[in-house]
């Protein structure tokens, strides 16, 4: 294994108090210097990367990490489809290798960290499996796939000390942060309501069955899934709008606003205790399957509500005093006068990042957890998974945070998982 700022990654795995203080570590601030900005690094002292799916996701991450990091070193890539594969091998170089099943990338002790950018039914897996592989986990959101999913990813992290990034980038954004900061230091008054919009859900006609493009397994790209044939909708980027791999835009944007909006409310930790659909319309015909239009209604224990919806995208928070939104572009106030004061000495002063990647890299060389740490992205893609139950179901839900149990009707526990189809298990 190789050496990382002086301790290997199987070092940290291999002492139990060590361990204990990766599981109780806060965030990490990050410097220029620590980035290796100035120099590129021995190949002894740079992290490692394999990347599981290279589609596009996937290969946009390789992109970047090959233009702009000098600590980094890319060795191998594992995706379904040969094209994929080969695309990313050949921008690489030929020290990466390609592999169709990731789990002979997760075997190679040469390799640190993984980054995973699959479609979300196979986010679990593979993290899961990445962790207990001594691998560290950088994983595009929505985290996965149904509420147990992700509660067994966070359990996977904290056994084996996985430094465990989630995809939710918005938190390395600024002005989200900014707008956090505000409405948790009372700028507006007391929170009141909050609206995330997340957009809505395309439809699209039927299409009849093909036999898959040369080079795509497509037996494995449907792996815990269940057995469907093949359509050229199905997978790529069009995979979301189908449930069994995705929840539409309640799941892909849901994951990013819905963050953002326990973020703000202070909740980022735990959940809302009751979830009320409010409009749902899924497609009457065509090959998608998830909401083209909806609106949801979390109400959380300090008596905060979230309204999660299908118009536009954006955040919005509303207090006794006065509003805030905010968006990728810009962040606007009900009163100009409300953004002018920075946090004072003890307001409420949010971790600060940059780059959401570097924020990983650096807190892997730390040992601590980065600023969408596994626990956050559970809770956030719970909000969105309890969206997506109100809105098949048509039912209230009334929610344990702490037990993570739907508790007005215990029969609806069911939708907190879903069986995988042989012999694919975690």
């Amino acid at each position: 294994m190789r050496k990382q700022a002086g301790i290997t990654r199987r070092e940290v795995l291999g002492r139990a108090g060590r361990l204990a203080a990766a599981a109780t570590a806060g965030t990490y601030m990050l410097t220029s210097k620590a980035l290796g900005a100035e120099s590129r690094p021995a190949a002894s002292e740079r992290i490692t990367l394999g990347f599981i799916g290279v589609g596009g996701m996937g290969f946009g991450h390789v992109k970047a990490l090959l233009d702009g990091r000098k600590d980094v070193e890319i060795l191998a890539v594992a995706d379904v489809y040969e094209a994929h594969r080969q695309r990313a091998v050949q921008k690489i170089g030929p020290n990466c290798k390609g592999y169709n099943d990731y789990q002979e990338l997760l075997a190679r002790p040469d390799i640190d960290a993984v980054v995973v950018a699959t479609p979300d039914h196979w986010h679990a897996m593979a993290a899961i499996h990445a962790c207990q592989a001594g691998k560290d986990v950088y994983c595009e959101k929505p985290l996965s796939l149904t509420i147990r999913e992700a509660r067994a990813m966070v359990r996977a992290a904290r056994a084996n000390a996985t430094v465990f990034q989630v995809g939710s980038q918005q938190r390395s954004m600024s002005q989200f942060r900014h707008a956090c900061e505000l409405v948790r230091n009372g700028r507006i008054g007391k929170l009141q309501w909050m609206r995330a919009a997340v957009g809505g859900g395309p439809t699209c006609d039927l299409e009849p069955a093909e036999t898959p493009p040369p080079g795509l397994d497509w037996n494995r790209w449907l792996g815990p899934a269940p057995w469907a044939d093949y359509t050229p909708r199905r997978c790529f980027f069009t995979f979301r709008w189908f449930y069994d791999y995705s929840g539409g835009m309640m799941t892909d944007w849901g994951a990013h606003q819905n963050d953002i909006a326990q973020w703000g409310n202070g909740t980022d930790h735990t959940g809302p205790i009751k979830t009320e659909p409010l409009l749902a319309e899924f497609p009457t015909m065509g090959l998608y399957e998830t909401a083209t239009r909806f609106k949801v209604k979390h109400t959380y224990a300090n008596g905060v509500v979230l309204y999660t919806d299908s118009d536009g995208c954006v955040n919005e928070f509303h207090g006794t005093d006065g509003w805030i939104n905010v968006d990728r572009e810009r962040m606007v106030c009900s009163d100009p006068e409300i953004a002018k004061e920075p946090p004072g000495p003890g307001e409420v002063h949010l971790e600060r990042s940059g780059d959401h990647c570097a924020n990983w890299i650096e807190c892997i060389r730390a040992r601590r957890r980065p600023i969408a740490d596994v626990e956050i992205g559970c809770r956030s893609a719970t909000v969105c998974h309890l969206g997506t139950i109100a809105l098949r179901t048509g039912r209230t839900i009334e929610w344990d945070p702490q037990r993570e149990e739907i508790t007005n009707d215990p029969s609806l526990n069911r939708w907190l998982s879903r069986p995988y189809r042989s012999p694919w298990r975690i």
